[in-house]
C-alpha cells in the first residue's frame, strides 16, 4: 500500500503536467481597437494627454493629428493644420499641444482644449522628435542637420543645442539634467547637459547602425537603443557609455519603450512585429514574446498611468487604419 508521501508525490506530478499543458499567458492582451477610417499613409509618432484621457497621433500620410478618447475607444476630433506631422506631444503645464510639421519646416502649437492654433514656429528643415521635460517647464525639438532646440510652454524658444549630426530619437534622464540623443549619421549617442545646452560626450555604438528608436531606464542606469542594421536591441551603461547586452530584435524598428511596472521593453519593428523583452537584472536581458502586427506599422506608446501599450496600425488592403490597445499582462 502506497504511504501518504508517494500519493503526495503522484499528485504533485499530476499538478505540474495539467499546469505545464495549459496555454500560456498572454504577454500582452488586446484590449481594444480604434478604427481610423479615411486615414492613409505612414503613421508618426504618439503622445498621451493622461489627464484628459487623451492620445494624439501624428499621420504624416494624411496632413493630420488624430485625437482619440481613450475612456469611449473612440475617435474624438481631427487636426489638419499640419503638413506631414512627425511628432506630437502635449504639455500640460499650459494645455497646449506641440506638433512638427514636416512638410513646411515648422513646429505648429494648438490650444489643448480647443485644438485650434495658437502658435507657429518656422525651425527649418526636418523638424523631429519632440520631448518634455518631467515638470513641463520645457520643451526640446529635434530638427535640421544637428539641432534640438528649447521652447517654454508656451511655445517662446528659450535657445539651441548643436550637435555633431542629425538628432532622431533623444530622451531626459529623470534624476540629472542629461539629454541622451541617437546619431545614425555618426553611429553614436551624444550626451547633453542641458543645464548649459552643451555637448559633453558622445559614445560610439560598435558595429551597429540605423540607430533610431531609444529608451532610458534612469532608476538603472541603462540606455536602450534598436539599430536597424543589423536588427539588434543594444543596452548601455548611461554613466559610461558602455555596452552591457545586444539582443536580435524586430526589423525596421521605430519605436522602443522601457515599462518600468513590469520589467520589460518594447520595440515595433516594421516587419510587422513587437518583440517584448524581460528585465532580469540592469545587464540581464531575454526575450519575452513576439507579437505580430501589420507590416509598416512601426510606431506606438507605452503609457504608464494607464498601464497600456499602444500601436499605431497602417491601412491594409480594405482594411482602415487603427489604434491597437495592449494591457500588459
Amino acid at each position: 500500500m502506497r504511504d501518504g508521501r508517494t500519493y503526495a508525490a503522484i499528485f504533485a506530478l499530476i499538478a505540474a503536467t495539467v499546469v505545464a499543458e495549459q496555454p500560456a499567458a498572454a504577454v500582452l492582451s488586446i484590449v481594444s481597437t480604434v478604427l481610423l477610417p479615411g486615414v492613409h499613409g505612414r503613421i508618426g509618432h504618439l503622445a498621451a494627454d493622461s489627464h484628459h484621457g487623451r492620445l494624439f497621433v501624428a499621420i504624416a500620410g494624411n496632413d493630420s493629428v488624430e485625437v482619440i478618447d481613450v475612456r469611449t475607444n473612440s475617435l474624438f476630433a481631427s487636426i489638419h493644420e499640419v503638413k506631414e506631422p512627425h511628432s506630437v506631444a502635449y504639455v500640460e503645464s499650459s494645455n497646449k499641444i506641440f506638433v512638427t510639421s514636416g512638410a513646411d519646416g515648422t513646429l505648429r502649437i494648438f490650444d489643448g482644449a480647443s485644438l485650434k492654433p495658437s502658435g507657429n514656429v518656422h525651425l527649418g528643415n526636418d523638424p523631429g522628435a519632440i520631448r518634455v521635460d518631467g515638470a513641463g517647464q520645457k520643451i526640446y525639438v529635434g530638427y535640421g542637420d544637428g539641432m534640438i532646440g528649447v521652447f517654454d510652454p508656451a511655445g517662446k524658444k528659450l535657445g539651441d543645442i548643436t550637435l555633431p549630426s542629425q538628432a532622431e530619437s533623444f530622451q531626459l534622464s529623470e534624476n540629472q539634467p542629461w539629454l541622451y540623443v541617437n546619431l545614425p549619421g555618426s553611429h553614436s549617442i551624444a550626451v547633453v547637459d542641458v543645464s548649459k545646452l552643451k555637448v559633453i560626450a558622445e559614445w560610439p555604438i560598435p558595429d551597429a547602425g540605423e540607430n533610431f528608436a531609444l529608451a532610458l531606464d534612469s532608476e538603472k542606469r541603462r540606455i536602450f537603443v534598436v539599430c536597424r542594421r543589423p536588427s539588434r536591441l543594444v543596452v548601455l551603461n548611461m554613466d559610461s557609455g558602455k555596452v552591457v547586452a545586444r539582443l536580435p530584435t524586430a526589423g525596421d524598428a521605430d519605436d522602443l519603450f522601457y515599462d518600468a511596472i513590469h520589467a520589460r521593453i518594447y520595440v515595433i519593428g516594421g516587419q510587422g512585429k513587437i518583440s517584448v523583452y524581460s528585465q532580469q537584472t540592469a545587464d540581464l536581458y531575454s526575450e519575452l514574446d513576439s507579437v505580430a502586427t501589420v507590416a509598416g506599422s512601426r510606431t506606438g506608446l507605452f503609457v504608464p498611468e494607464w498601464n497600456r501599450f499602444v500601436v499605431a496600425v497602417r491601412d491594409f488592403g480594405a482594411h482602415s487604419a487603427e489604434i491597437r490597445v495592449f494591457q500588459p499582462e
